[in-house]
């Protein structure tokens, strides 16, 4: 498995990231769904990853850079045959350490809170991602999930400290 910049120009990346969009309009009201499309996601504010075996895609992930010290997770996606061999957890990590690298001292993201949402919670969390409230462009709404990392506590830590 390998985290390589860009995919958005792939029709592996394009299915991949249309299941999300579609699952998350499954799962959310319309007010709700916090996804970007595919131009959204070439905007120069944000930065896009797929992560890849061979040809065949098996997630993505992007960073927004919500302001020089805070950074946005965004389009977090795993595909579903793929799930349960770590690939989430490769794309967060490549995430993390993107983020460190351009001196982020906060890392946050949106998820959904139905039931459906709880294994990317459990993996934010697993990570060191806590609840917070809403940040940057969003609200208070009963069916998202805010969360943060502080990057500064990590500074020194190995990624087997506890």
């Amino acid at each position: 498995m390998e985290v390589r910049p860009g995919g958005l120009d792939t029709p592996q990346v394009v299915a991949l990231l249309a299941a999300h969009v579609e699952d998350m309009r499954r799962y959310s009201p319309p007010e709700s769904v916090h996804t970007l499309d595919l131009d959204r996601l070439r905007a120069p504010d944000l930065t896009f990853w797929s992560a890849w075996e061979g040809e065949e895609v098996l997630g993505c992930g992007a960073l927004r850079e919500l302001d020089p010290r805070h950074g946005e997770l965004k389009s977090m996606r795993t595909a579903p045959e793929h799930r349960g061999r770590g690939v989430g957890s490769l794309v967060l990590e490549h995430l993390v350490a993107t983020a460190r690298s351009r001196g982020y001292a906060r890392l946050s993201l949106e998820t959904g809170s139905p039931d459906e949402f709880a294994p990317a919670r459990r993996l934010y969390a697993r990570r060191g991602f806590v609840e917070c409230g809403p940040f940057g462009p969003y609200a208070a709404d009963d069916f998202s999930v805010f969360m943060t990392f502080d990057l500064s506590a990590e500074v020194g830590a190995s990624p087997d400290s506890p």
